[in-house]
């Protein structure tokens, strides 16, 4: 059997649940902006608002989110043109695929997804049945394009080799070499933001404490409280990565400092090493209003023509369909569905 060849892809998504914070544009919409322009990919990126529904979302605030959300994308540099942006429900291909991956995927595979006890905790009993397949609709959305890459965080590593076991037993069960083996691409300085509170967790838009995280709504003012009151420790910043071992809080503001400066650790600790963050603060502070004042601005401006947005997505997902269109259809035929021509 030949080896198959497939167009470099890259689908990455992020849920509308909630508002956008620094975490999920220097983990994530910064990145996808890099990789479209780099134009060694095609680019589809997704608000994936049927993952959102797995906990209880508010049907209002869910429009509202998603809506932002698509603006998010767009101010951070996203250009619908160049990059397929859709909002998840709108492509039924994903759901669909999502059920032969159910019928794919082992109970004992879903069983040692951590995000799903995180998230269930101790009411695991009363999670719903999304939140526990959650990791098999994730495998549809990326493989419903033949994704061969996708941009991910420390915390969705796991899922993303969920998606490469179900590809590999597919493609093994029914002798076929028809999914790719996606390969994740974690890299930059701040892949995983932590809380302003508390190094030790990760920056949440679910976090009761709106100081514990900034949103990418802040005005300039916000932006600068919130990081004149990170928590931080009393020692002068290191000159090398390896001084930040066991201080989260400060690894933690040089990281987001290294993100917004497109700059190495090293590289940020070369300059400051020896200051005080009474002087590291303001820096980062200066910092972080200049890159993302005119993103907040920008994403205000969308909000105000929704209607456009909307047909923004509506587009975004007629060229989705006409990729996985095709794909779930041959998926089909694989499995051995009589379909009508």
């Amino acid at each position: 059997m030949a080896e198959a060849s497939f167009t470099p892809r890259v689908f990455s998504g992020i849920q509308p649940s909630g508002g956008l914070t620094l975490g999920n544009y220097l983990g994530a919409m910064k990145r996808f902006v890099e990789m479209q322009d780099r134009g060694e990919f095609e680019t589809i990126y997704c608000m994936v608002d049927l993952h959102a529904i797995t906990v209880w979302q508010d049907p209002e605030k869910l429009r509202r989110a998603t809506r932002e959300l698509c603006a998010g994308f767009i101010a951070a540099g996203i250009d619908p043109e160049r990059s397929i942006l859709f909002n998840q429900s709108q492509v039924p291909e994903h759901a669909q695929l999502g059920w032969i991956f159910n019928c794919v995927a082992r109970m004992g595979w879903m069983q040692r997804m951590t995000q799903f006890k995180d998230k269930a905790g101790k009411n695991a009993q009363n999670a719903s049945l999304g939140l526990f397949a959650y990791p098999a609709l994730m495998a549809a959305d990326i493989l419903a394009y033949h994704a061969t890459h996708v941009p991910v965080g420390e915390d969705q590593k796991q899922h993303l080799e969920l998606t490469r076991d179900i590809a590999i037993k597919f493609n093994n069960d029914f002798g076929v070499d028809f999914f790719p083996v996606t390969e994740p691409v974690i890299e930059g300085a701040a892949t995983r933001v932590m809380s302003l509170r508390d190094g030790s967790k990760k920056m949440s838009k679910s976090d009761p404490s709106d100081m514990s995280r900034i949103n990418m709504t802040d005005d300039a003012d916000a932006i600068a409280q919130k990081i004149r009151k990170a928590r931080t420790d009393p020692e002068a910043l290191p000159s090398e990565a390896k001084g930040l071992e066991d201080r989260a809080e400060a690894r933690n503001l040089v990281n987001i400092y290294a993100a917004l400066a497109d700059q190495s650790v090293d590289q940020v600790l070369a300059d400051v090493g020896g200051k005080q963050f009474s002087e590291f603060k303001p820096m980062l502070s200066d910092l972080a209003v200049a890159k993302l004042s005119p993103i907040s601005g920008e994403m205000a401006r969308l909000m105000e023509d929704q209607t456009e947005i909307d047909r923004i997505l509506g587009r975004g997902a007629e060229r989705a369909q006409e990729i996985a269109a095709p794909i779930l259809e041959k998926t089909y035929d694989i499995v051995g569905m009589v379909r009508s021509r």
